[in-house]
């Protein structure tokens, strides 16, 4: 399974194993997980990795 790198909305930057991108009624990038470092739940969006 691929892991997905991901922000929350407090700018902690953290991977997990599931990110449900294509579920219908969603709008937009951003959903709701647990945060690991704040132990809330905040809406997250995918980091954007650089390739060097």
């Amino acid at each position: 399974m691929e892991r997905t790198v991901v922000r929350c909305a407090d700018g902690h930057v953290f991977s997990t194993a599931s990110f449900p991108m294509q579920q219908a009624g969603r709008l937009g990038p951003g959903r709701l997980m647990r945060c690991p470092r704040c132990a809330r739940l905040r809406s997250v969006v995918p980091v954007a990795l650089e390739k060097r």
